[in-house]
């Protein structure tokens, strides 16, 4: 993992192409056009519940607050190839080699806080069992296994991050 003080992003442009130059992790001052990339992993089992975790309660932005794994792509990664250590960061799953694709891409531009972003969302199909989550600490303090009408739920009281931009992919079928 990479030391969050020294992380290096990538810069995007507008068609999600990398320009070449790069930023410090969280030091927003994008320009309009300028976007950096981050990535959320919805981890489904065969018997169609999804790993979703909860953000721990010390996290400067919603605290407690329940998501997929996911964070930003550091310099020179691909979206998959950091989906793939944040799943396994923040669950302790390895999703390599899982069925899974790509299910779909947002935009969100924030120009007065200069933190604009795209973020690919990936679904992957993967049977475990709970033992084998091992969360990380200071990012999450608890998971579940939960239905689409759990996560519906959750997402309709305000607590669930990102819900109606990744909804979805919690429909979605690989």
């Amino acid at each position: 993992m990479s030391n969050p003080q020294t992380e290096i992003w990538d810069i995007y442009d507008v068609n999600k192409k990398v320009t070449g130059r790069t930023m410090i992790r969280d030091d927003f001052h994008m320009k309009p056009g300028e976007y950096h990339l981050s990535v959320l992993g919805v981890v489904k089992r065969t018997d169609g519940r999804f790993l979703i975790t909860k953000r721990d309660e010390k996290k400067r932005w919603a605290p407690g607050h329940w998501e997929t794994s996911g964070g930003a792509c550091v310099a020179g990664e691909t979206s998959y190839d950091a989906v793939l250590r944040e799943v396994k960061e923040e669950s302790g799953l390895d999703v390599t080699g899982c069925p899974h694709k790509l299910s779909l891409t947002y935009r969100r531009d924030n120009p007065d806080e200069g933190d604009n972003y795209f973020v690919d969302v990936y679904l992957f199909v993967k049977d475990f069992n709970e033992d084998e989550v091992k969360l990380q600490e200071e990012e999450t303090c608890d998971f579940k296994l939960a239905t689409f009408e759990e996560i519906k739920a959750i997402g309709e009281e305000g607590k669930f991050l990102h819900y109606n931009s990744i909804k979805k992919v919690f429909e979605d079928t690989i």
